[in-house]
């Protein structure tokens, strides 16, 4: 599947500094409509502080972003309605219902309430939980609460979505569902931007951020990476290379 032309993302020379720390160092890449971009990158790299500035949720030290033509630094609110936001949390109310937290966050979201049984039931569909629409959200398993997590982030149908480190500890059929889902809402046009340390998942992606220490290190797709590295070069391989590479040079 290949992405669709014009771009969603616009992000050049981003930093983001907390102290003396720099958490983002000079990010810069433009991501297109119906693209998967995967920032790949081990805990600490600056992976979930990026797609938090891109969510409008931080604000940047120094560089810009523009998510869905609105700039995270100038209109963070504007930023906020046109995207869907899942974080390794799940960010979902384990104390209620499967169908009381999509009621709730089709309130949060502003889903029009004509529209609100439609994209209840998508969700459901989607996530494969028709049967469980009474049950208790914290008795789910990973796998359950991680589509329904992702149904409850979608049901504004934002045209960017961002999912920072979903698939942390679900198992990997689990993972594979997941990422069947992730590529029907790019085959529809949605950006999606997602954060793992996963390496095979990086093969899944359009495009990758290798991320290391706040910098971007690499930039590519898969094939792209792994040809520059030679034959037999794999995804791990490509970034304990690239890693070496920073440490030889001081970075």
């Amino acid at each position: 599947m290949q992405p669709r032309n014009g771009h969603r993302v616009v992000v050049d020379k981003l930093v983001k500094r907390f102290g003396d720390f720099t958490a983002v160092d000079q990010v810069s890449l433009d991501v297109g409509s119906g693209e998967i971009f995967g920032f790949l990158g081990p805990n600490g790299a600056g992976k979930s502080t990026a797609i938090r500035i891109l969510c409008g949720l931080l604000a940047p030290t120094s560089g810009r972003a523009v998510v869905y033509g609105y700039d995270v630094a100038r209109e963070p609110e504007l930023v906020k309605k046109s995207i869907g936001y899942m974080s390794q949390k799940f960010s979902l109310y384990d104390d209620l219902t499967v169908e009381e937290n999509i009621n709730f966050f089709s309130g949060v979201y502003g889903v029009p309430k004509d529209k609100r049984a439609e994209r209840k039931a998508y969700v459901l569909r989607m996530a494969g939980l028709e049967s469980e629409l009474k049950s208790m959200t914290r008795l789910l398993s990973g796998g359950w609460k991680q589509r329904l997590a992702l149904g409850c982030a979608i049901l504004h149908e934002p045209p960017v979505v961002f999912l920072d480190e979903p698939t942390s500890g679900v198992d990997p059929i689990a993972r594979r569902q997941f990422w069947d889902l992730i590529y029907d809402m790019a085959g529809g046009g949605t950006t999606v931007f997602v954060s793992t340390h996963y390496m095979d998942e990086a093969e899944y992606c359009h495009r990758l951020a290798l991320m290391y220490r706040g910098r971007m290190i690499e930039l590519g797709t898969p094939a792209e990476l792994k040809a520059a590295y030679g034959e037999g070069a794999t995804m791990d391989s490509v970034f304990i290379a690239s890693i070496e590479r920073e440490e030889a040079q001081g970075r």
